[in-house]
């Protein structure tokens, strides 16, 4: 005779948890599959899978870093939701065990971001030259690139004479005819609208002697290095609360995918001697 398990033991597993933890992964899920499906559509405009060999600073490529992204959002939100849904604890310990990494990788370059703030400066400064050499090469970089000076009403990394690495804005650009030479991008410029039209032409000439006394009214002289320093100083307890909350969530999430596996391996344990 098949011994009947008692409605205590049937209950074993936490309902709560477990859909918790399923609803909170499905919107991750769908989340990564949309920022994995925008870098791939990306890839795809640009013709860089029929040419790989035109990625050459694929770091700094925005449709890589979304499908980087993307993809590692979407198998975490796969494993832990299918893991809670299937009440599968290999999957919710790999589930657990990569946001844990992931969590700790944040925790380590944190604080050794704020240890070594004057080398990060150095290295993103660095970083935003690279970037700034490649302007013209990549329509997605280049947006980026706008956005954040107007954002951040800045220009250049350092300063706006960072420009000067750019074969387009290069002052030596002025012999062959380039009317871009000794220039910076419409971007830069403290007002690029004129009657909501926008002067993409603004910029033109800005870094030449003549306009060393009237420079400042045209173009954010400001690099944005010190601009985003000084955004940041400025919305610290902003920041500081947002990242808070993705480590809670972080510790959430890795704190029920371990509850959810031990309830489960509970019940099995009973299955199995009863």
């Amino acid at each position: 005779m098949v011994k009947r398990r008692a409605p205590q033991e049937e209950s074993e597993v936490s309902l709560c948890v477990k859909y918790l933890l399923f609803g909170f992964n499905v919107i991750f899920w769908l989340a990564g599959g949309l920022f994995l499906g925008i870098g791939i559509w990306a890839w795809t405009e640009k013709g860089t899978f029929s040419n790989l060999t035109s990625l050459t600073n694929f770091v700094l490529d925005p449709a890589f870093i979304f499908i980087i992204v993307g993809a590692v959002i979407f198998i975490l939100g796969f494993s832990g939701c299918i893991g809670a849904l299937r009440e599968n604890t290999l999957l919710l310990k790999f589930y657990s065990v990569s946001l844990g990494i992931i969590f700790f990788t944040e925790l380590v370059i944190g604080i050794l971001g704020f240890v070594y703030k004057d080398w990060v400066e150095d290295k993103i400064a660095t970083g935003i030259t690279k970037i700034i050499v490649d302007y013209r090469e990549d329509p997605d970089l280049q947006n980026v690139i706008d956005g954040i000076q107007q954002s951040l009403k800045c220009c250049g990394g350092s300063s706006y004479e960072d420009w000067e690495v750019n074969v387009y804005f290069n002052c030596s650009m002025e012999d062959r005819g380039s009317r871009e030479a000794c220039g910076v991008p419409f971007s830069c410029c403290i007002s690029a609208e004129v009657d909501d039209v926008l002067n993409t032409q603004c910029g033109y000439d800005v870094r030449k002697p003549q306009y060393d006394n009237t420079r400042s009214e045209l173009i954010f002289e400001r690099g944005c290095v010190p601009a985003f320093k000084s955004w940041l100083e400025t919305n610290l307890v902003i920041v500081g609360a947002i990242a808070i909350g993705i480590a809670l969530l972080q510790i959430c999430g890795i704190c029920f995918a371990q509850n959810l596996s031990n309830d489960i391996q509970e019940q099995r344990a009973k299955w199995r001697y009863n």
